[in-house]
């Protein structure tokens, strides 16, 4: 089985070259791609010295595009599995093996956090978005907005609604369970660097809850028309 890894980066020269070596380290048989998304430091120059695959966007495009891109490049050379983290070294590299151990028997694998080791205001947000979608959606997920999350290449195939900003995992776990794809979660560690400011903070739970609710009510509406 084909092994990809993809890391959407936007300025990320302090971090990248750390969270390469440690994918290459923990998983040794995966292609490498990072989507340099417009950086205007080394992070594209830094990945390439480490001979990965590196994806450059022009300008900035936001990580939504970046993961098109990278999942576009990995349909191309047939990889079987993708596995997609964060380039800022939030997430631990190692645990990239749980999702692949698992990826095959389900399409769409997310990991799920201990939520003690969030800052108490991001904390707060990640409740209120699981409890919410979980009632929407009918579900039991333990954290529906990890950004740790591995596709089968059927998901690679049938996920096409990948917006940007802070709702894209909530938009792919969304059209994960409305195309009836396998799910599972997986734990993931992760170590937060820094924290949003609050008016930023309120501003990002509300935009993702209103998407949440918005989601959630067209679900249920097609449902019920269906």
């Amino acid at each position: 089985m084909k092994k990809g890894i993809l890391l959407p980066a936007y300025n990320e020269e302090k971090s990248i070259g750390k969270v390469i070596k440690k994918c290459k380290k923990h998983v040794p048989d995966a292609e490498i791609v990072v989507v340099d998304d417009g950086s205007k430091d080394r992070t594209g120059e830094i990945a390439r010295s480490l001979g990965v695959t590196v994806i450059s966007h022009d300008i900035n495009k936001g990580k939504g595009e970046a993961i098109k891109s990278g999942l576009e490049y990995f349909r191309k050379i047939g990889v079987d599995t993708v596995v997609i983290l964060d380039a800022d070294g939030q997430y631990a590299a190692k645990d990239a093996n749980k999702f692949f151990k698992i990826l095959g028997k389900y399409d769409f694998v997310m990991g799920f956090r201990d939520f003690s080791s969030i800052p108490f205001r991001h904390k707060l947000g990640n409740i209120l978005w699981k409890t919410v979608f979980n009632f929407l959606f009918g579900t039991r997920f333990k954290d529906t907005n990890c950004g740790y999350i591995g596709l089968s290449k059927n998901a690679m195939q049938k996920l096409t609604r990948i917006h940007g900003g802070y709702i894209i995992e909530n938009s792919l776990l969304s059209e994960a369970i409305e195309k009836n794809l396998r799910i599972a979660q997986v734990y993931v560690n992760v170590k937060y660097r820094k924290t949003s400011g609050i008016i930023r903070g309120i501003r990002m739970v509300l935009g993702v809850l209103l998407f949440i609710i918005l989601e959630g009510i067209r679900y249920r509406l097609k449902k019920f028309f269906k």
